[in-house]
């Protein structure tokens, strides 16, 4: 529920920036992480924000006072529109969802590649420059090791799993025979 909501929230504010070229949709992105990492990191102003007994109006008026002279106006509108509907909890997933709008404008894809060793600069550069060449989009990579797989690859793409390691071969080929 709160993934959707925040996704709702993210494109909207995403479809505010575009309306306005001179917004820079980054800064916004950069200011929303800053509110989040603000009322996150303190205790007492994460406990104010988030009591339902706080009204929104006592509540509005901290915000003003905290962030109208540090955001631009469109992020200072947008979290008067959050707060008044009582979402100012979801800040912080709202920020990921933007961020991931933000990406898909910009035609780049998030990968995650789990590998059984430590690729050296070279491999890791030749891979994601395929992947790139494939999707026909700028790559973001994450790179892991798991010397469980114990050789291969396994890729996540936007969260679709291609496993090509030697384990997930392994683990197939035994249960087709257990099934012959």
């Amino acid at each position: 529920m709160a993934e959707l909501a925040s996704k709702k929230w993210a494109k909207a504010l995403i479809e505010l920036t575009l309306e306005d070229e001179t917004i820079s949709k980054e800064e916004v992105l950069s200011e929303i992480r800053d509110v989040a990492e603000t009322i996150n990191s303190s205790e007492e102003l994460s406990n104010v924000i988030n009591n339902p007994s706080i009204s929104t109006e006592e509540k509005q008026i901290v915000i003003c006072k905290l962030f109208q002279e540090r955001v631009k106006p469109i992020v200072y509108n947008f979290l008067f529109v959050l707060n008044l509907k009582k979402r100012m909890n979801i800040i912080s997933e709202i920020a990921d969802e933007f961020e991931k709008e933000l990406e898909e404008l910009n035609n780049i894809v998030r990968v995650d590649i789990t590998s059984a060793i430590d690729l050296n600069d070279e491999r890791k550069t030749d891979i994601r420059n395929r992947i790139a060449e494939k999707l026909h989009k700028n790559v973001k990579v994450s790179w892991g090791v798991d010397a469980d797989i114990i050789a291969g690859l396994i890729f996540n793409i936007n969260d679709t799993v291609i496993d090509n390691s030697i384990k997930h071969k392994l683990d197939k080929l035994s249960e087709s025979i257990i099934r012959a």
